[in-house]
């Protein structure tokens, strides 16, 4: 079962900030502290260590434990859960939302990338210890984003009227027809059966949509000591609000990061800061908070405080605090003793524009490492690759540029005119001088009639590319055929396809052959090829 590795560069999928990150050219380096090596996490355990207290730790851990309540631990997680009393011990992190079921499959490849980064820092540096965390995005809420997850052509979703933050959501009567569907769409034999009866455990009846996917997570990967963490309580939050008060009273996010959107403005912004990057919380609840003056302002309800009134509320009530997009990685970072995070394209894209936030705040900025993705393909799959003579990674390209790519590989008469053009212009470039020398008015007419050849050329090169694709229509269809078996809907295929399916297609095995090939420290996307 042989793997392909393309280079995330080769891929049109990844912006051009993400290359030139992973390129660590000179105009993205501002944008971060420490590259991802393994040479690097030495000076970023030294760093995180002098800036988080033994009080911190003993926090973290009595709040773990109180997360974990009812809970058995793995001797794994147990392990790290102890460690991390330690001055020594550290986190790995990523983060997702609350997606049914996992959602699309990249939520697995998040969490092998933490756990597999965890166990090569521990071969490197046996004097630490390297912990893999889950940030649960309990407090999001756009449920649109998660209600569902894709079945083989059709979608399982859960309707719910509640409102608010998502992890609060009780899995309540209308979860029932979520249950039924299960039971339906699944198959009969080992693996339905194992699905089946890891969503109704997970999802329980009277849970919250936080409770159930803890469970479900704690089942997936507590035997590989992934600990996972649910910012929505009132320790972190805590923690956290001398740096909320702080943004509340100066906005410090929306001056750091406009600054940084000026510094990066070649490439296309991944978040737009607010002035208030914070929202009010309480169940069925989360409303933007804005300052007018002396005032703060909930945005939905129009509710008033006026703003010494509204620090003594959070200072009484410090859950009642939400941080958005551009304040949850400093919350992060805040509570847990993190030297990396682990995300998607989109994910570091937005990360890089908080280096200047972190400084403001004095909080050690974490390094930033593009988690792994994953193609699947059959044996039968790849043999039709073969023979068609398509590339993988030809396979990644726009259904246009795919043709045109295969027209270009299997014609036999290549319209290439570029020869023609060059002498065409080099006959203008002397028709030009020697306009100039005449009568200077004709060479507008020199200008324009240089144009209307070189098009001329270019639309004839078109008409033949498109006359070479009638000519192998059969091919090229089969071609197309391919890739959208590859890549449903013509998206990536972990961004579609819920875990479900590979495990039905292929079993425990699966698990096992992620664990042994992702590493986030090679930037590389694998395409897995199966018999």
């Amino acid at each position: 079962m042989p793997t392909d590795c393309i280079d995330y560069r080769e891929l049109p999928q990844f912006s051009e900030l993400i290359r030139d990150y992973l390129d660590q050219k000179a105009s993205v380096q501002p944008l971060y502290h420490r590259f991802p090596s393994l040479s690097h996490f030495e000076a970023q355990c030294q760093e995180k260590a002098a800036h988080y207290s033994t009080a911190q730790r003993e926090g973290l851990v009595t709040e773990w434990r109180r997360q974990y309540k009812g809970f058995k631990l793995s001797e794994a997680s147990e392990a790290h859960l102890n460690a991390l009393h330690e001055p020594t011990t550290f986190t790995i992190t990523t983060g997702h939302q609350l997606n049914l079921f996992t959602g699309p499959v990249f939520f697995w490849y998040k969490i092998i990338s933490v756990i597999n980064l965890c166990k090569s820092l521990q071969k490197t540096y046996p004097h630490y210890r390297f912990v893999p965390v889950y940030w649960m995005a309990t407090e999001d809420h756009d449920f649109e984003e998660i209600q569902s997850f894709r079945w083989g052509d059709e979608k399982i979703t859960w309707n719910s009227t509640q409102q608010g933050a998502v992890g609060r959501f009780v899995l309540d009567a209308s979860f029932e027809e979520v249950r039924n569907r299960i039971n339906t769409s699944f198959p009969e034999g080992e693996r339905g059966q194992f699905l089946k009866t890891l969503f109704h455990t997970s999802y329980a009846e009277g849970r919250t949509l936080a409770e159930a996917t803890r469970y479900l997570v704690h089942q997936l990967f507590d035997q590989e000591g992934l600990l996972i963490f649910d910012g929505d309580q009132t320790w972190g939050k805590t923690a956290f609000l001398p740096f909320a008060l702080r943004e509340i009273q100066e906005q410090i996010t929306h001056q750091a990061t406009q600054e940084t959107r000026e510094q990066m403005s070649s490439y296309k912004a991944q978040v737009n800061p607010r002035e208030l990057n914070l929202f009010y919380l309480e169940t069925g609840i989360r409303e933007r908070l804005t300052r007018e003056g002396d005032w703060i302002v909930r945005h939905d309800s129009g509710i008033r405080y006026a703003l010494d009134d509204f620090k003594r509320h959070c200072q009484e009530q410090p859950d009642c605090l939400s941080p958005n997009v551009l304040l949850r990685p400093l919350y992060q970072e805040i509570v847990l003793p993190n030297l990396a995070y682990i995300g998607g394209g989109g994910e570091i894209a937005y990360w890089l524009q908080l280096k200047k936030q972190f400084q403001q705040f004095e909080v050690p900025f974490p390094m930033l490492i593009l988690r792994n993705s994953v193609l699947h393909a059959t044996a039968k799959q790849a043999k039709k690759a073969a023979k068609l003579d398509v590339a993988f990674a030809d396979l990644f390209l726009s259904a246009s540029d795919l043709r045109t790519r295969m027209v270009q590989k299997i014609q036999t008469v290549h319209y290439d005119f570029t020869a023609q053009k060059n002498v065409l212009q080099e006959q203008f470039a002397a028709l030009e001088k020697l306009a100039v020398q005449t009568d200077p008015s004709f060479l507008g007419a020199v200008k324009a009639q240089t144009h209307k050849q070189l098009k001329g050329l270019e639309h004839l090169e078109k008409k033949l590319l498109r006359a070479e694709k009638k000519k192998h229509e059969v091919h090229l269809n089969a071609v197309e055929a391919l890739q959208l078996e590859l890549f449903p809907h013509r998206g990536l295929q972990e961004r579609t396809v819920n875990f479900s399916s590979f495990y039905l297609s292929f079993g425990p095995e699966w698990m096992t052959r992620l664990y042994a090939e992702l590493d986030p420290l090679h930037p590389y996307f694998s395409v897995m090829v199966w018999d």
